[in-house]
């Protein structure tokens, strides 16, 4: 809340006076301009004043017909949350590739309005941090405007890369520019982030070839370009493929060679964050004139790549725990009922673990700490490491992790459960010369076709068979309804 002014502005359209209080009470000294749904605002009311959220319940959008519903997705900046009806359906992903921030159910709680406007908050700052970086290219752009031949394709070029938010599409859209320029046959990029103590986090963006061994040397390339750059080594790094069409120019040859590669630094607030690799499909010198205008587009280049990347490092903050770099407690509430969902429309079977790190407070209490976190994020990686790429993890809060399992029944969340039991009791921690070890209790439950259907039967019986596993020793899996002990942290605490 600390990136939102307090005296904020919120639209409803035709909501609710108890939903229209709710709101009101879990955002003090918001100012709430609730318009009734037979006479909605229209884009006059929008230049004269802007809110900060526009409230919207379902049954108002539903009642609006193609051009009413064009009409309230096309004015911005203000965001949009829909309102769910209880027991009401929604595909979430639409509304989100449609604009809205988020999807919430009535009746509203407090904490989920809180956690809203926490979100709305870093959307919120994120469109300022671009406005003004678009101020200042479109400042540059009038001054280079002036300028010859040259100038009007960096004009073209600064609009065409700053039309996306996706590193890779702007890489591609880079690649198909600069060939107006210069004979360029293909465009990759290595981006990283330092780690600290001389170590730092790669991503490649290569544009795919079938022979592995130009791919290979691709990737020594990039990695060399970076470690040059940066004084960094290079701990890990990922690879992702440059598949649209325009990343490539047609029949290119993609071997690099002398003469026909240009590494490109990309910089922003003075220190370089990535380097932008440009083949040639030909040998060829830079004039001054060439080499001025293409350090310019790639000034220009590099700022639209740098808001990119800060754009989807925000929402993956946003989404992710900061500590182990899974998903959150907050994006797993909304995973599972996605999920739940999904299965139960297509008839398919579902699982959830929910794992605990066995006395997790004594770790802490013996090691510190600073050793707790590292288990966590060890435990983290462990869970990337092994699940599927259909499966989803998430810390679920403290020393607890939830698995969802999709197409999963609970033969096969159990070996699961038993496999990941096993590998965190097979971790080793040293610290100050002390080794140790932990171990995890794991509770599952499963969902087949016509099963129980409300998502917190299945995160209870999950989280009851954990609290069976602790009682029955710990170190162990237990499924639910097959275990004798263990009552749930609800019943427990009572």
């Amino acid at each position: 809340m600390n990136t939102v002014e307090q005296n904020i502005l919120f639209w409803g359209l035709g909501l609710d006076d108890l939903d229209a209080k709710r709101i009101q009470a879990a955002v003090p000294g918001c100012t709430l301009r609730n318009w009734p749904e037979s006479a909605l605002p229209g884009d006059a009311d929008m230049n004269e004043e802007t809110p900060f959220l526009i409230w919207i319940p379902m049954r108002v959008w539903e009642r609006q017909d193609a051009a009413g519903r064009a009409a309230i997705l096309e004015w911005e900046p203000p965001q949009k949350v829909l309102l769910l009806d209880p027991g009401g359906e929604a595909d979430l992903e639409a509304f989100i590739d449609m604009g809205f921030l988020t999807v919430l159910r009535r009746p509203l709680a407090e904490a989920k309005i809180c956690d809203t406007m926490r979100k709305a908050g870093e959307v919120h700052s994120l469109y300022e941090d671009i406005m003004r970086m678009t101020r200042e290219i479109a400042l540059e752009r009038e001054i280079l405007s002036r300028k010859t031949d040259y100038l009007l394709f960096l004009n073209r070029f600064m609009a065409r890369v700053s039309e996306s938010l996706n590193p890779a599409t702007i890489v591609a859209t880079a690649r198909k520019d600069l060939a107006e320029l210069l004979p360029v046959s293909a465009a990759q990029g290595i981006f990283w982030q330092e780690m600290g103590k001389g170590y730092m986090e790669s991503e490649i963006f290569l544009a795919f070839h079938e022979d592995a061994a130009v791919q290979e040397q691709w990737i020594e390339l990039l990695l060399g370009s970076a470690r040059r750059l940066s004084g960094a080594k290079v701990e890990s790094y990922q690879l992702t493929y440059l598949m649209d069409a325009d990343a490539v120019a047609q029949g290119a040859d993609l071997t690099p060679r002398d003469g026909r590669l240009f590494l490109l630094p990309l910089k922003a607030g003075g220190r370089s964050f990535g380097c932008l690799a440009l083949l040639t499909g030909e040998e060829m010198r830079l004039t001054r004139q060439q080499r001025d205008v293409l350090n310019s587009a790639v000034n220009h280049l590099g700022l639209a790549l740098k808001n990119a990347l800060l754009y989807r490092e925000v929402k993956l903050r946003a989404d992710h725990d900061g500590l182990t770099r899974i998903y959150n407690r907050h994006y797993f509430d909304e995973r599972i009922v996605e999920e739940l969902s999904r299965a139960q429309r297509y008839g398919q079977d579902i699982s959830l673990l929910i794992l605990d790190l066995d006395h997790f407070k004594a770790v802490n209490d013996t090691h510190g700490h600073q050793a707790g976190d590292t288990v966590l994020k060890d435990v983290g990686q462990l869970l990337q490491d092994t699940l599927r790429s259909t499966d989803f993890a998430a810390r679920y809060g403290g020393e607890e992790f939830c698995v969802i399992l999709p197409h999963t029944g609970q033969a096969q969340a159990m070996l699961l459960a038993e496999r990941l039991r096993a590998k965190v009791q097979a971790l080793r921690f040293s610290c100050e010369g002390r080794d140790f070890s932990v171990t995890a209790s794991i509770g599952v439950s499963s969902l087949s076709p016509g099963g129980f259907s409300r998502s917190v039967d299945l995160v209870r019986e999950a989280d009851r068979a954990l609290y069976a596993a602790k009682d029955q020793g710990r170190n162990r899996v237990c499924l639910a309804g097959e275990c004798l002990a263990g009552a749930g942290r609800e019943e427990a605490a009572g």
